[in-house]
């Protein structure tokens, strides 16, 4: 039997509480794939801010380096938030990561279960047959560019490089191949030159993969046709800003932010994996949180990064039965607590 190691990130608030019920699972399932997981767990976020005034304590990036993988809870929480630019923030340590482990590509996979269409604000028939995939490149673009205040002006800079488009959008049309052979590359090209090369470089990767489809959508159009016409995307690219943004739109047409999950990967770090949702402080320790979209991207942790694809498709397999016998956490309109979603995924996945 292998041995993996994977590094624990909980965080704050329900990050806890979730990523104690994936672990679970991941357990559970690993012997399918001849697998022991080693786990490691440290602080994070606001609670590492609280203990060692720092968001990402010395050591914890090293840990990750050293890992197979990262799964990550959440963090962040009114307690930490400031104005201040000299102030420890919560969501630092995450940037950090991404940056030091060379994540640039984020993955969110959105596909409405059918069991629960009717959660959706959407019409049912308006996202009947959904399934997308939004790859946001990470580690460019606005959040690390450069920023600052002089007296009353504030600024943030918006750069890109050619190779920073390149990696992401290869992402992008490799992911189309193993789907349906589409991409919509997401800009602003239209206004801002950094998109007008986004644009240009996305069309280069594009002549190299003359199989997969593209099509450019500006930003404020892709908006709107996300909830106009889910079923007709397949993959999304697009840079940092607005896929923040377009994928956390895109999450609300499967009815709830806590089915949905995510992996960011790269060159040469271990991919890391967290739940779309955020740390919910307003629901912490009431044993209520769904921990799906954390079962969820355990399981992109086995696929992507462990080579367990037995126990990933287990995962996914009993997300579906589970949802499909009408169990829901009160988020869905059940009553099933946080722990008791966790079991019936074991029982389903055995």
């Amino acid at each position: 039997m292998r041995e993996v190691r994977v590094v624990l990130l909980p965080g704050d608030g329900i990050g806890p509480e979730v990523v104690g019920e994936a672990r679970r699972l991941v357990d559970h399932v690993s012997n399918l794939d001849d697998m022991r997981v080693m786990w490691e767990s440290h602080a994070v976020g606001g609670c590492a801010i609280d203990t060692y005034d720092k968001p990402l304590p010395d050591g914890v990036m090293e840990a990750c380096a050293a890992s197979h993988a990262v799964l990550l809870g959440a963090v962040g929480g009114p307690k930490w938030d400031t104005t201040d630019p000299d102030k420890p923030r919560p969501e630092q340590a995450l940037l950090a990561l991404r940056a030091g482990l060379g994540l640039f590509a984020n993955l969110r996979p959105v596909k409405p279960f059918p069991s629960l269409y009717e959660a959706s604000p959407l019409r049912t028939e308006r996202i009947e047959g959904t399934d997308l995939l939004v790859v946001r490149e990470l580690t460019g673009g606005i959040y690390f560019g450069k920023s600052g205040r002089e007296g009353d002006m504030a600024y943030d800079t918006c750069t890109y490089t050619r190779e920073e488009i390149r990696r992401v959008a290869e992402v992008a049309f490799e992911s189309a191949i193993t789907r349906r052979g589409k991409v919509t590359s997401v800009d602003k090209a239209n206004v801002l030159e950094s998109s007008r090369l986004w644009r240009d470089e996305v069309n280069r990767v594009a002549a190299e993969h003359p199989d997969v489809e593209l099509e450019h959508m500006l930003v404020d159009n892709a908006a709107m046709q996300l909830v106009s016409r889910p079923s007709d995307f397949d993959v999304i690219v697009t840079e940092n800003l607005f896929g923040d943004i377009l994928s956390d739109e895109a999450a609300m047409i499967s009815g709830s932010i806590g089915l949905l999950p995510s992996a960011s990967l790269g060159g040469h770090g271990p991919g890391l994996y967290e739940p779309v949702h955020g740390s919910a402080p307003d629901i912490t320790g009431q044993g209520i949180a769904n921990p799906i979209a954390t079962c969820l991207s355990a399981a992109m942790m086995l696929r992507y990064s462990l080579d367990a694809p037995r126990g990933a498709q287990a995962i996914e397999n009993a997300v579906n039965t589970i949802l499909g016998m009408g169990h829901a956490t009160r988020d869905l309109g059940g009553t099933v607590s946080t722990h008791e979603m966790g079991d019936l995924l074991m029982s389903a996945a055995s």
